[in-house]
């Protein structure tokens, strides 16, 4: 289970901003989370609410996730496709020729602060 070390990760970036900022307390953290990140968004969410009760700033902080789909690029036809639907293979030219251009990344997409 890697979102423990997810979230906590993305605790301390939130509280390194907070500080630097002077911001007393955090609202909500929004999350983009992408749809082949491995990352499942309930197990987030549970880590979330364990490990925010451990900061002051944070204690009360929302966890908002956005799933971002994942897109492949087929070299041949150069098209892109939806990954999850389709898997490795375009199907607009059966190619195996592709690559996945978003849809395996996290970032932290907007801190509001109270």
């Amino acid at each position: 289970m890697h979102e423990l070390g997810t979230v906590l990760y993305v605790i301390e970036r939130v509280e390194e901003l907070a500080e630097k900022n002077q911001l007393s307390q955090i609202g909500s953290v929004t999350l983009e989370v992408g749809e082949v990140s491995g990352i499942v968004p309930a197990y987030l969410t549970d880590c979330w609410q364990w490990a925010v009760k451990r900061s002051e700033r944070m204690n009360s902080a929302e966890l908002k996730i956005e799933i971002l789909p994942a897109v492949t690029f087929c070299e041949n036809c150069e098209k892109t496709y939806e990954t999850v639907k389709y898997g490795r293979t375009c199907p607009h030219c059966g190619s195996d020729k592709t690559y996945l251009l978003a849809g395996n990344e996290y970032n932290i997409k907007e801190i509001e602060a109270c």
